[in-house]
């Protein structure tokens, strides 16, 4: 044997680092698949961005501050639904429990399933607006043809009136934005 051929033989170092690097590139996949799933937790949890807390109604009291809540609805570009709010706006105290309703419609001539992603603005009000019910991060598949009404049961922590910097803030709005769900993005990318 050549002195060549002794180096081209692989090492058990070699094999370690290997499969040290495989572990690696593996966890980071993992931790890039996890992190939407655990970045929406942070969110809901903490009003982190805008993210609505979600609670369950413990019966706040109400307080005379007045503010209105704006809706909006939007869609990713590959969502073929119409998805639209049923009232534009609606007016409350603080500490009132209210129920808005969106509506989704599917033109198509299949069945396609959604995700509902959503935010509060201002952002700093995020934290106060609590979902006490809502169609938000639960799949929602629609048949041809049928058309829904999707309600959203929330509230405004009576809290907002203890924070200063939220003095100011008449108006809040709830954006939702439906997704394609994720196994069905490859079949719905054509468009209607």
């Amino acid at each position: 044997m050549s002195k060549d051929d002794t180096h081209m033989k692989p090492s058990p170092k070699n094999g370690k680092v290997a499969y040290i690097l495989v572990g690696v590139v593996a966890g980071m996949l993992g931790l890039a698949y996890a992190s939407v799933p655990l970045y929406e937790i942070f969110c809901q949890i903490t009003g982190y961005g805008g993210t609505p807390k979600q609670i369950e109604f413990a019966g706040n009291k109400v307080i005379e501050r007045n503010v209105t809540v704006q809706f909006s609805a939007n869609l990713n570009k590959d969502m073929p639904w119409d998805f639209a709010p049923k009232q534009r706006e609606q007016k409350m105290k603080i500490g009132e429990q209210r129920i808005a309703y969106y509506e989704a419609y599917n033109p198509t001539d299949k069945p396609i399933t959604g995700l509902a992603v959503f935010n509060v603005t201002p952002h700093k009000a995020g934290s106060y607006f609590n979902k006490i019910d809502c169609f938000c991060f639960v799949e929602q598949t629609l048949q041809p043809g049928e058309r829904v009404d999707m309600p959203v049961l929330y509230t405004i922590d009576p809290e907002i009136d203890k924070d200063r910097n939220l003095d100011e803030v008449k108006e809040i709005t709830l954006s939702y934005t439906f997704f394609v769900s994720e196994d069905e993005e490859s079949s719905t990318s054509t468009g209607r």
